[in-house]
């Protein structure tokens, strides 16, 4: 600062005007400045949330009301016609039961599952590298890769599953894995499992190596025994991990279509469906449409309270350390 300019200040100052009004007029420009920065960065990120987000949300919701067949514009209007029909639908409801059968396996097989494998390869073993990328390779193969894998595994005269069940003495176990309505979903489940316990079980392995050896040899030199040790320390450290798990095996749950297809197409008699097979059956075999997008709807409205109910109960204390975190930075 130049001498003239000192004098200027000393003499506004004598003066009693304000002296903070320069430094506030030369700051408006760059604040400016910064938030026409912001807008520019974020509007190409905005524009495609828009394109590819909302704007299916609202066409699926305005064509839902309508009886439409996917040709044209849409113009025989019903109302909330299509969605009274899917309430009181048994393949509908079915679905809703599946979903929920799958989730509560998934929560209590899957998640357990993955955790423990977890926690056993974070433990100094030969070839712990080697086991983690066995484990995982499944999540990398895509899903049509897996179902046909599997198809072929349960096939009921050459399949390798009823083959091995005679090697072993139990042929009696042996079935129609695919094809019969009372095992089919479980066989769907086995199947799931294979192919995403590996990325669960990436996550629970991340949660693990974030805590501390210190707090655990802490814990042991004080006399905690294993059990006492993984219940007390590992097992709340690691919460945080096991709410995101959970909340993406449920939504991934809701969703599922692609293993589902390329297995059974939903069969036998509807015993495998899924909301998201029905929604696809009609829309594009039967040219239902605007049932199809209730349906989708649905699936949106399901997806959506249960991840706003989730976070808000079940995540509160992750998200409420996340944004005190964040404050503390500042």
């Amino acid at each position: 600062m130049t001498r003239f300019a000192l004098d200027t200040e000393a003499g506004e100052a004598a003066a009693g005007s304000p002296a903070p009004a320069g430094p506030a007029r030369r700051f408006r420009p760059r604040r400016r400045g910064y938030w026409i920065t912001i807008v520019l960065f974020l509007l190409p990120a905005l524009v495609l949330f828009g394109l590819l987000v909302l704007a299916p949300i609202v066409i699926a919701g305005y064509t839902s009301v309508f009886k439409w067949s996917g040709y044209g514009a849409p113009s025989n209007f019903i109302g909330l016609d299509n969605f009274t029909r899917m309430l009181a639908d048994k393949v509908f409801l079915g679905d809703l039961r599946h979903g929920l059968i799958l989730i509560v396996l998934s929560i209590c097989v899957q998640v357990p599952l993955a955790l423990g494998i977890a926690l056993l390869l974070n433990q100094r073993l030969r070839g712990r590298a080697v086991f983690r990328l066995v484990f995982f390779a499944p999540y990398v193969l895509s899903e049509v890769i897996a179902g046909v894998l599997f198809t072929m595994i349960f096939s009921p005269s050459r399949g390798l599953a009823n083959h091995v069940l005679a090697l072993v003495g139990l042929t009696g176990l042996s079935t129609t894995w695919l094809a019969d309505p009372k095992v089919v979903l479980y066989t769907l489940f086995f199947v799931i499992t294979w192919k995403y316990f590996g990325f669960h079980m990436i996550l629970y392995l991340a949660g693990r190596q974030n805590i501390p050896n210190e707090v655990i040899e802490s814990a042991m030199i004080d006399g905690a025994g294993p059990w006492q040790t993984f219940r007390h320390i590992t097992l709340p450290l690691l919460g945080p991990t096991i709410r995101i798990s959970v909340f993406l095996s449920v939504i991934g749950t809701i969703q599922l279509f692609d293993l589902v297809w390329v297995l059974t197409q939903g069969g036998p008699i509807h015993s495998s469906e899924t909301m998201a097979v029905t929604m696809f059956e009609y829309g594009f075999r039967r040219f239902e449409v605007g049932y199809a997008t209730a349906i989708s709807v649905a699936m949106f409205v399901i997806s959506f309270v249960f991840a706003v109910f989730y976070q808000r109960f079940v995540m509160r204390r992750d998200t409420e350390g996340a944004i005190t975190g964040m404050q503390d930075r500042r």
